[in-house]
């Protein structure tokens, strides 16, 4: 077999590409739903305030659910959550499209449907992080990562929205919502290919301890991220930088660049510049080794690739907009594939899904803030000054993280950039074993583990 460039290594594991291919469209189908969500309520007589009442119903169902979702990652296969996922989005998708289609659409109905999709989607990202290093080598996990950082923007950002709007504008929105629907069904079929359970679940774990443990589940999960120094002052740090910059970026930029001469294309083609430099920026890391520093490098790449912002308060030339979005995109991408790896090799596997809705619910949890508060702040103290707080007050804290958790020291004691020898192109990778559900609810687990019934 001829040897894969090592960004496209982990493609060599059968049961790994059903997993990316499954990815690939969820992704496809989320862009589609993005746009086809607008010009429905558009289409439908509604204005800011019913598309705001709609997503906003989305993103608190993904933080009403997201921590229940990783303790649900942690019990039970992680195939099948993924499985239900792809079908609860499919199915009300799908009839939002016919009864678009057949003029009986209400707004009433999107809602609905947008507050169910949301929290199903909040238990998605936590299955499927902890369920990448069962298919996946420890060798290849940053390759795998940066994968996803590759294709998450191309085609949720990018493919998605652009298949949606010539859909609308050949035929009607209720085309792009049949669109979303079928990528999503799609989905699913890849997932039925896969083994029925996997290793990592919790020992003893079945559909009664599912629904009665999951709070305590989800109480070990924070107490493991409070006596986890790396992964506390990570996650506060995070937390912070996204109150202070992502406000600003989402509400504030488009101002700036309508004050530079510039219009919807423009702010557009910002938006696009940053998710081709986090493209970029994940190919480049998929194609590299975990740095020995991984820790520092990847807190410093998230406080320094906030300084970008500065350029849209400082300057009216949108070519430097432009190359600011991209740098932007292609360090915090690249930050999140270290991420990624850091957590799947150093979070212990049966914990993997709940640290996971842990940090997904981290980076929710601040958005709508941050974004409520950048129009006040900006008319407070100004739109120049507001990017100055925003690109620069991450660096600080950047320094603060990695100093009061003693990164540099910690990153040295756990060194990740050096793994285990690899196992070879088998579609089976060592260290996670597979068999089919034989209907006792066996389920195999991590080599050097007992097997459990």
């Amino acid at each position: 077999m001829t040897a894969l460039p090592r960004a496209l290594a982990p493609l060599r594991h059968e049961h790994y590409r059903r997993l990316a291919g499954a990815l690939a469209l969820s992704l496809l189908s989320s862009g589609l739903w993005t746009v086809a969500l607008v010009w429905q309520i558009v289409a439908l007589g509604g204005g800011p305030a019913a598309l705001s009442l709609v997503t906003a119903l989305s993103a608190a169902g993904m933080l009403a659910s997201t921590l229940v979702g990783g303790a649900l990652a942690d019990r039970l296969p992680q195939r099948d959550i993924l499985l239900a996922v792809a079908l609860v989005l499919a199915v009300p998708t799908a009839a939002l499209a016919v009864l678009s289609a057949t003029g009986l659409l209400a707004l009433w109905h999107l809602a609905v449907v947008s507050l169910v999709g949301g929290l199903a989607m909040g238990t998605y990202y936590p299955a499927y992080s902890a369920l990448v290093p069962v298919l996946v080598p420890e060798g290849e996990l940053l390759a795998a990562n940066g994968l996803e950082g590759v294709v998450r923007p191309v085609l949720a950002h990018a493919a998605g929205p652009a298949a949606a709007g010539l859909l609308i504008a050949a035929y009607s929105p209720a085309a792009a919502l049949g669109a979303a629907a079928l990528a999503s069904f799609s989905a699913a079929a890849f997932l039925r290919g896969l083994p029925a359970r996997a290793a990592g679940l919790i020992p003893g774990a079945g559909g009664g301890a599912a629904v009665t443990g999951l709070l305590g589940d989800v109480r070990e999960g924070f107490r493991y991220m409070v006596r986890t120094p790396w992964l506390l002052a990570t996650l506060l740090f995070a937390s912070l930088m996204l109150l202070v910059f992502i406000g600003p970026f989402e509400v504030l930029v488009p101002f700036a660049v309508q004050a530079a001469g510039g219009g919807p294309a423009q702010h557009a083609a910002v938006l696009a510049a940053f998710g081709i430099g986090g493209a970029v920026g994940s190919l480049v890391v998929a194609s590299l080794r975990l740095p020995r520093r991984y820790l520092t490098v990847m807190n410093l790449l998230w406080g320094l690739g906030c300084l970008p912002l500065l350029a849209f308060g400082f300057t009216t030339d949108l070519w430097l907009m432009l190359a600011a979005g991209a740098v932007m995109g292609a360090t915090f991408q690249s930050g999140m594939v270290i991420w990624g790896t850091l957590l799947q090799r150093r979070v212990p596997a049966a914990l993997l899904g709940r640290v996971s809705s842990l940090d997904f619910f981290v980076s929710l949890s601040f958005m709508p803030l941050s974004m409520a508060l950048a129009g006040p702040v900006s008319e407070l103290i100004g739109l120049r000054w507001t990017f100055v707080v925003g690109g620069t007050v991450p660096v600080l804290l950047a320094v603060v993280a990695i100093v009061a958790a003693r990164m540099p020291a910690d990153e040295l004691a756990h060194p990740l950039d050096v793994g285990r020898p690899d196992p070879g192109p088998e579609p089976v990778p060592a260290g996670a074993a597979w068999m089919e559900d034989d209907g006792a609810g066996r389920a195999p687990v991590r080599e050097g583990e007992p097997w459990r019934n």
